[in-house]
């Protein structure tokens, strides 16, 4: 494909026109009245920030836009695991979906011990923590060796800012922040979108290593599949032709997810007390390009750039008219 435009992006999209808005740390959303046609709705709008250690670390050019088309091809490659929230796409960067109240666990399964945060199993195991998220690991594994099944390892939804903390299935049900028969449908779900995404990775030549999942209530009460799904941002993807040579010399196996900028920052700071050191442009347009790599090797699919508009908020204004007060 022609090379990408990197002065193209779409840092923000706060669009004073649009009602009861929610800015979360990647998505700048509005919440739309319900209509006797629709019930409550939610506009999604994909910036092309990136996010990590719970703080945004700076703008990938293009990659709200993969985001949200990724995240249409897989939510249709898994409709009949998981019903989902999308009611239309009247944008490349946006999503209008039902308005779900999010469950307050954030499913993240597991296939790898891998990882960087603070949360992630292979942090917890390397300090010598074998049992967690209410599963007991054995001794002797390998930074980056598959684990002997995928793993639910889900944590506190955080909101406004605040830290994802671990928890474990019993903890979940006994505290009240799901019911047993929610747990049960979520993590059941989780599982299979799971081994979904496994199997047509692998077909890719891919490996998914980790994602994490999001679901919410609808006004009926349903549980829905939310937010995104089995992206770069959400997910870890290893390249499968160079995970045993890398496993067998103890090195990071290659990827095209953010891990290289969760990587890069975490080891020139302390990522969640020191300021973030400003991220070279060459690492930026290696994202970029990574990002786009990622959505054309998984959907096999070329990736349309759309640079209509004078500017990406400009095109979202305008395909959103319909919506504007």
């Amino acid at each position: 494909m022609p090379a990408l435009d990197l002065t193209r992006i779409l840092s923000e999209a706060r669009i004073p026109d649009l009602p009861n808005p929610y800015f979360g740390k990647v998505r700048d959303c509005y919440d739309l009245p319900a209509t006797e046609e629709h019930g409550p709705r939610r506009i999604l709008i994909s910036s092309d920030r990136i996010s990590a250690f719970d703080r945004i670390l700076t703008s990938i050019p293009w990659k709200g836009q993969v985001l949200t088309q990724m995240a249409r091809w897989w939510f249709e490659q898994t409709a009949d695991i998981a019903p989902n929230h999308v009611l239309a796409y009247p944008d490349p960067n946006v999503v209008v979906g039902r308005h779900v109240t999010i469950l307050p666990v954030e499913i993240v399964v597991r296939g790898y011990l891998a990882g960087t945060t603070g949360t992630s199993v292979l942090t917890l195991y390397k300090k010598g923590v074998r049992e967690m998220y209410g599963h007991i690991l054995p001794d002797g594994l390998r930074d980056n060796e598959a684990l002997p099944q995928p793993l639910i390892t889900p944590t506190s939804k955080a909101f406004d800012g605040g830290h994802d903390e671990p928890l474990d299935a019993a903890s979940i049900v006994e505290n009240g922040l799901l019911t047993q028969a929610q747990w049960d449908e979520v993590s059941t779900m989780a599982l299979a979108l799971f081994a979904r995404g496994q199997a047509i990775a692998a077909e890719r030549g891919l490996i998914l290593v980790d994602t994490k999942y999001e679901f919410g209530l609808d006004e009926d009460g349903r549980i829905l599949l939310a937010d995104e799904i089995h992206t770069p941002d959400s997910s870890r993807y290893w390249l499968a032709d160079g995970y045993a040579a890398a496993f067998a010399e103890g090195s990071r196996p290659p990827s095209f997810d953010k891990d290289v900028i969760r990587s890069w920052v975490a080891e020139r700071c302390d990522p969640y007390a020191d300021p973030i050191p400003e991220i070279p442009a060459e690492m930026i347009a290696r994202t970029a390009a990574a990002y786009v790599e990622a959505f054309e090797m998984i959907t096999g699919q070329p990736f349309a750039p759309d640079a209509s508009g004078a500017t990406p908020l400009d095109r979202v204004r305008h395909n959103l008219a319909a919506f504007l007060g």
